[in-house]
């Protein structure tokens, strides 16, 4: 058994818990956790929907992230993954996000931005995102991989924090 199906099943017993529903949006895993969450039974009480912005354009017409931001702070940012999160409660009925976005590879990184830079965000609705930075190895299967665990977890984490 993976980390991300051992992860799942947790999550959505968690917020099946607490009476929690999720967003989740997902530029770097193009669906990963979503995929994961849904093969778990109970999962329609708890995942209200997902979005996958992939290009610039559709983080700005799915989620609202201002293409402004985009330019000043590129893509695969802090800013713009905290904006990802937010539209993603703005334009849902959920409680909580989860939001990703990174440089899974093998092109694409610069020195600045390397390949396994991922930035994820989780916020509860009415407050402010918890944003991480990670760096994680291997190929681009295993980037997705580790940026969905990363995800689910920090999820985890904050509604431990939250009860």
């Amino acid at each position: 058994m993976s980390e991300l199906e051992a992860v799942a099943p947790k999550v959505i017993g968690r917020c099946r818990e607490a009476g929690v529903r999720l967003v989740l949006a997902e530029a770097c895993t193009g669906g990963v956790m979503a995929a994961a969450l849904t093969e778990v039974p109970g999962a329609s009480a708890v995942v209200e929907r997902g979005f996958v912005p992939y290009s610039n354009e559709s983080k700005g017409e799915q989620l609202g992230v201002p293409l402004a931001l985009l330019q000043a702070h590129g893509s695969v940012s802090a800013e713009a993954v905290a904006a990802m999160a937010a539209g993603a409660l703005e334009r849902s009925w959920a409680d909580w996000a989860v939001a990703e976005t990174g440089i899974a590879g093998p092109g694409g990184g610069t020195e600045a931005k390397p390949v396994g830079l991922v930035f994820i965000a989780v916020q509860r609705r009415g407050k402010a995102a918890v944003v991480e930075r990670h760096r994680f190895g291997g190929d681009r299967r295993q980037v997705r991989q580790q940026a969905a665990v990363r995800g689910l977890l920090l999820l985890l984490e904050q509604l431990g924090v939250e009860s």
